[in-house]
């Protein structure tokens, strides 16, 4: 606790992450406590309470959102920081309704959880020992007895009301995640001394010409004077220095190295390092930041010019342009990683994150219920090339602008800003998540509310924006729907959060009827895997209507919504894990549907962001990753449909049926469509094989074909109606393959079916398996067989192993290798299985 920092720098740090301790208070025995951390974890450390995740132990731990809390620590402070002129008490994160106590004085009633405090403690803080003590008073006291007649309809919170707090809003309960209102101190908090001067921060305007970048930096100073040095280095390498009065200054850079989202280019990022010294030249405070050299803009709505006639635009736009190259924006929703336990470093994110760059993902979109994510977050985007979509923190109600609410948010807006506005990963800021879109009849008929709505989301928020980041684009809301009854926010692109297939029960082909601009929320849940449904079921209960499994089911209507979507393609699954296969199957098919029709359609269609990448807590719900990061079926679909270059079969008509339950066919018809993203273009060659079941031949062809940056192509239409008539559509499978040009490496590879799968008449053959131990922790497993089997499923029983490639289409006579990495051994503890048996008993590998 008593580490010093920045000593060198003038500026000296204490941390105060140790000697903490916790209680009710109410009374009760005093705990060790963990900072940063929450109160959940505490109790769960100290075995107070059972693990949340647990069955249904979430129901019995209400109790802690209505109690208060108090943390104390004791801590010694030498001469070295009582002898600088000023001492802050800096807090990164208190949630949420806190009153601080330094030595006996209240320094500090803070109300929000998204605002960092800095506060003055010179002559209250005393040499040698120190008490810090910190009150957390119920949050669901301060919803009772704070804007009590502002009332919004419910969406997320079962108790009602937490839109009255500034507040990680899915701590509330949302429809993936438990209710678990915890408090503490989320992020760090320290002591920084200083004398003179010190620098509060900085804002970096970048302006980009033909002859390089020119840095415009306004240092932001805690008071006047001093002088200011600056330093840009890459790689260690000086490239630019200026030594200037403590206001504005220009830096240029020569032959500027730009920064690319991911499969764009490279990710050069340089650190801009301010110096700040008096008029001796003593060194006062340092301040550094890691920049990329870029410009982003949002592009929407109309207009002519010779670059959109290029680019074949269209009448309208809703899409990002990065270094003046329109990109397809390819990604996830991101919610919190953890639903109690936010410690947020960068070995949390890592994981999650490199995930998403496996997946061909170029793009995050924070979620507007939860958390500003920590620095680490951030910086780990910035060096992997993922551009981040940042809600501010409202998601589907309606909020309060009352004064005092308007002050909380402007004080929050302006702390997250400033913090998060030189990261080159940062594409833009969205006022709300659906806040318009789920309330479209209240605002209609409310002028209040509506005045409320444009006060907060189109007054404060982007004023915040273009004074503290004017470069970084802001939009009032997603979808960004004009405000019913209002003038305010009206455009005619905007994105689209589409619920059709999930919440509407429509069919999955509804996505081939959209016309869609930029789709920033569509979505299909499935169940956890085996393995991580034991973490929080016990062997009895593992029955998705068991009641420790229906309380990790949040949407009230999930169960029969995702039986009914997988009766509509497969057969019934004989087991738990034959139904959680099928699940993970049935959320890969339709988000493939839509990503590749919303693909095939640019650059009328510039963006898929799907719901969600990941969870929060072991539970069913739409991620791509399940909780610990183990990949779903769709995550592996998503790094295939993602892909750079690809081929896309667009599959005419489908299944009807008819009186009596017969079966109608009208399939037969496929249109085979290349895309590609990359920046340069590519040569490559598109194959076909009409296949029957056996592996047997029927047609095929190929075609040389050219890949333009930013192009999608109808290439090939192939008419299988008459084969399919004759042969059966069940009996059927078209092979689409796309070969790099030259070397014939494989760039896609897809099995299309004329029929849904429940049809096929798939053999059971065994898999051959042949394991071979690689290097420590890693295994290569060949697969082979001498029938089609659709969607190998390889599981480790070990929750952190991970698979190179996963739910495989392995054809009859082929072979498939896929690497296993895995902290313990895989080999008699992987279960391997295929379409076939999740309705018929195994055939022995």
């Amino acid at each position: 606790m008593n580490d010093m920092e920045n000593a060198a720098s003038g500026l000296v740090s204490l941390h105060l992450h140790e000697g903490w301790k916790f209680r009710n208070s109410s009374g009760g025995k005093w705990r060790s406590a963990i900072v940063p951390g929450s109160v959940h974890s505490d109790l769960l450390r100290h075995e107070v309470i059972p693990d949340p995740f647990h069955g249904r132990n979430e129901l019995g731990l209400q109790w802690i959102e209505e109690a208060d809390w108090d943390y104390r620590c004791v801590f010694t402070v030498g001469p070295e920081l009582l002898g600088r002129a000023n001492i802050d008490l800096v807090f990164d994160c208190l949630d949420t309704v806190a009153t601080v106590v330094l030595n006996g004085t209240t320094i500090l009633r803070a109300e929000n959880m998204f605002q960092g405090y800095r506060l003055p403690v010179q002559g209250i803080l005393r040499r040698g020992r120190n008490t810090l003590e910190i009150r957390f008073a119920s949050a669901m006291e301060y919803i009772r007895t704070k804007r009590p007649d502002f009332h919004a309809k419910e969406y997320n919170d079962p108790v009602g009301g937490c839109y009255r707090i500034r507040k990680q809003q899915c701590q509330f309960g949302w429809d993936w995640g438990p209710r678990l209102v915890t408090c503490g101190i989320r992020q760090p908090v320290r002591l920084e001394a200083w004398s003179g001067n010190r620098i509060a921060g900085a804002r970096i305007v970048q302006h980009h010409a033909k002859d390089g970048v020119t840095l415009e930096v306004f240092p932001e100073l805690a008071s006047k004077g001093g002088q200011v040095l600056a330093t840009v280095t890459h790689d260690g390498s000086i490239v630019s220095t200026h030594r200037s009065a403590a206001s504005s200054f220009k830096l240029k850079i020569p032959k500027p190295k730009l920064w690319w989202p991911a499969g764009q280019g490279d990710q050069p990022l340089y650190e801009v390092k301010l110096e700040l010294q008096d008029g001796t030249g003593r060194l006062l405070n340092t301040w550094s930041r890691r920049i990329g050299l870029r410009t982003i803009t949002l592009e929407r709505g109309g207009g002519d010019t010779p670059r959109r006639r290029k680019e074949k635009a269209g009448d309208g736009r809703f899409g990002f342009r990065v270094n003046g190259r329109l990109i397809f924006s390819k990604g996830a929703n991101w919610i919190p990683a953890h639903a109690i336990d936010e410690k947020r470093e960068r070995a949390d994110y890592e994981t999650l994150l490199q995930s998403a760059i496996a997946a061909n993902m170029n793009m995050i979109r924070i979620w507007g219920g939860g958390v500003y994510e920590a620095s680490a977050f951030y910086d780990l985007c910035d060096e992997l090339g993922l551009l981040v979509w940042q809600d501010f923190m409202f998601a589907c109600c309606l909020y309060p602008a009352d004064r005092g609410f308007l002050d909380l948010v402007e004080a929050e807006a302006r702390h997250q800003v400033q913090r998060l506005r030189h990261h080159a990963c940062l594409a833009l800021w969205c006022g709300n998540n659906e806040s318009i879109s789920m309330n479209v009849a209240t605002l209609a008929a409310d002028a209040s509310l509506r005045r409320g709505y444009a006060n907060l989301f189109l007054k404060l928020l982007p004023a915040v924006v273009s004074k503290l980041d004017p470069a970084t684009p802001y939009l009032h809301s997603s979808p960004a729907y004009a405000l019913p009854g209002s003038k305010l926010a009206k455009q005619a692109d905007h994105d689209e959060h589409d619920w059709e297939v999930w919440h509407a029960r429509k069919p999955v082909e509804h996505y081939l009827e959209t016309r869609h601009r930029f789709v920033s929320e569509f979505g299909m849940q499935s169940y956890p895997s085996p393995g991580v449904a034991a973490t929080f079921c016990p062997p009895e209960e593992m029955n998705v209507f068991s009641p420790a499994f229906e309380n990790h089911q949040k949407n009230s209507g999930g169960n029969q919504i995702i039986l009914d979507y997988i009766s509509r393609r497969y057969r019934f699954p004989k087991d738990y894990r034959s139904l959680a296969y099928l699940s993970h199957l049935n959320q890969a098919w339709c988000l493939k549907v839509g990503v590749e029709h919303f693909r095939r359609q640019q650059p009328h269609c510039l963006g898929a962001l799907y719901w969600q990448l990941n969870d929060c807590w072991p539970v069913a719900s739409w991620s791509s990753l399940e909780f610990g990061g183990k990949w779903k079926a769709l995550h592996y679909a998503a790094r295939r449909f993602f892909a750079p270059s690809m081929a896309s079969a667009h599959v005419h008509g489908g299944e009807q049926r008819i009186i009596g339950n017969y079966r109608r066919h009208t399939t037969g018809r496929v249109d085979l469509w290349t895309i590609h993203d990359l920046p340069t273009l590519r040569r490559a060659s598109l194959e076909w094989r009409l296949l029957t079941l056996d592996g047997k031949r029927l047609d095929g062809g190929r075609k040389a074909v050219v890949l333009r940056p930013g192009e999608s192509r109808l290439q090939v239409t192939l008419d299988y109606a008459a084969q399919a008539a004759r042969l059966g559509h069940e009996n059927l499978v078209l092979r689409v393959m796309l070969h790099e040009h030259g070397n014939g490496g494989v760039l896609s590879d897809e099995s299309i079916l004329f029929a849904p799968p429940r049809a096929v008449p798939l053999v059971q053959r065994p898999l051959c398996a042949l394991w071979k131990r690689v290097s420590p922790g890693v295994w290569s497993l060949t697969l082979r067989s001498d029938a089609l089997h659709l969607a190998v499923w390889v599981d480790p029983a070990d929750n952190k192993a991970r698979v190179s490639d996963n739910f495989i289409d392995l054809h009859a006579g082929e072979a498939v290798t896929v690497q296993v990495t895995s902290p313990t051994d895989p080999r008699t503890s992987t279960t391997i299985m295929s379409l076939v048996d999740s309705y018929s008993e195994s055939v022995p590998s």
